[in-house]
C-alpha cells in the first residue's frame, strides 16, 4: 500500500469531486456576473459549496426556461417536465449513494451532505421549478409558495455552507435564518420586477399577484420596491452575525441588489417595462470594494 500524500494530487473519488466542482464553478462564471463577482469574496472552501448550490439551481432553471424550450424548438424531443423529474430523482439518489454520473448533481450532493441540508429544503425548490411549467399567473398564496421554494430555500442552503464548522446560539441562528430567507426573497422579487416584460412576453408568466406586466402602475411598482426594501432591512440586521469568511460576499450581493432595487424605484414604471434595469460596472466595482473593506449595510 502506498503512503504517498494525495491531498494536493487527488485520485479516485476526490479527483472526480474536483472535476465536478470545477464544472459547477464554470456555471456560475458563465451565467451570473453579480453572484460570480460576490462569490469571489468567499473563503475558497465556502465558495466551492456556494458554487455547487448555484450550479444545480441554474441547471434546473434552464430546464424550465430557455434552454430546454429552445432545444425542443430546434427539433429535439426533450420533455422539460420529464427532465426536471429526472434531475430531482438523480439529486436524491446522489444524496444517498454519494455519487452521480452528472457532475453538477454530484457536486451539489457533496455540498448537501457536507453542510447538513436535505430533502426538506431541496424538495420545495423542485416544486417551485415545476410550477413554472404549468402556472402562468399567481395569487398571493402560490406566489409566496413559489418564492419560498425558488429563492428562500436557496438562501437557507447557502447559510448552511456559511455556518459549517461554526457554533452559534439558537437565537443567532434563528435571526440568520430569517435574514437568509428575506435576502433570497428580495433577490427573487428584484429579478421579477426587472424582468417583468421579458417574463410575460417570452415565457408567458406573471409572478406578482394582481399586476399586469404590460400595465405596471407607479403605485404598484413603488409598493413592490418598498416590500423589497423591508426584506433587505431584515437581511441587513443579520449580516453582522455571519462568519467573517462569508460576510463580505453576502454584503456584496446584498448591496448590489439594493442598488438595483433603488434604481428601479427611481425609474418610471413605463421605463421599467420597456428597459431591463441594471447597475453600471463602475458602481458594481465600488460596491464590491466597500464590501471588501468591511462596510456593512444598516
Amino acid at each position: 500500500m502506498s503512503n504517498k500524500d494525495t491531498t494536493s494530487n487527488p485520485t479516485g473519488l476526490s479527483l472526480y469531486l474536483r472535476a465536478a466542482e470545477r464544472a459547477s464553478s464554470e456555471v456560475i462564471r458563465t451565467y451570473s456576473t453579480s453572484f460570480g463577482l460576490a462569490s469571489k469574496l468567499l473563503a475558497p472552501p465556502v465558495r466551492r459549496h456556494v458554487e455547487n448550490i448555484y450550479a444545480l439551481v441554474r441547471v434546473a432553471d434552464e430546464v424550465v426556461d430557455g434552454s430546454a424550450a429552445e432545444a425542443k424548438a430546434t427539433g429535439g424531443s426533450v420533455d422539460p417536465n420529464g427532465s426536471l423529474n429526472d434531475l430531482e430523482r438523480e439529486t436524491y439518489r446522489s444524496l444517498d449513494e454519494r455519487f452521480s454520473t452528472n457532475l453538477i448533481v454530484h457536486a451539489f450532493a457533496h455540498t448537501a451532505n457536507t453542510c447538513g441540508f436535505g430533502r426538506d429544503i431541496i424538495r420545495p425548490f423542485f416544486e417551485s421549478m415545476r410550477m413554472d411549467l404549468w402556472k402562468s399567473r399567481h395569487d398571493q398564496r402560490s406566489f409566496e409558495q413559489y418564492v419560498y421554494g425558488s429563492a428562500e430555500v436557496v438562501g437557507l442552503m447557502c447559510l448552511n455552507a456559511f455556518l459549517l464548522g461554526h457554533k452559534v446560539t439558537k437565537k443567532d441562528r434563528d435571526k440568520m435564518i430569517a435574514g437568509a430567507r428575506a435576502l433570497g426573497s428580495a433577490f427573487q422579487k428584484v429579478n421579477f420586477l426587472r424582468d417583468l416584460s421579458a417574463d410575460s412576453n417570452q415565457l408567458g408568466r406573471s409572478y406578482f399577484p394582481g399586476v399586469s406586466p404590460g400595465a405596471l402602475t407607479e403605485e404598484q411598482k413603488t409598493a413592490i420596491v418598498e416590500d423589497i426594501r423591508a426584506e433587505l432591512a431584515i437581511s441587513a440586521s443579520a449580516l453582522p452575525l455571519l462568519p467573517p469568511e462569508s460576510r463580505r460576499a453576502v454584503v456584496a450581493a446584498h448591496t448590489l441588489f439594493e442598488a438595483l432595487n433603488n434604481k428601479i424605484g427611481n425609474t418610471p414604471a413605463p421605463d421599467v417595462i420597456r428597459t431591463r434595469i441594471s447597475v453600471s460596472s463602475p458602481q458594481k466595482a465600488l460596491l464590491l470594494l466597500k464590501a471588501w473593506i468591511g462596510v456593512v449595510p444598516k
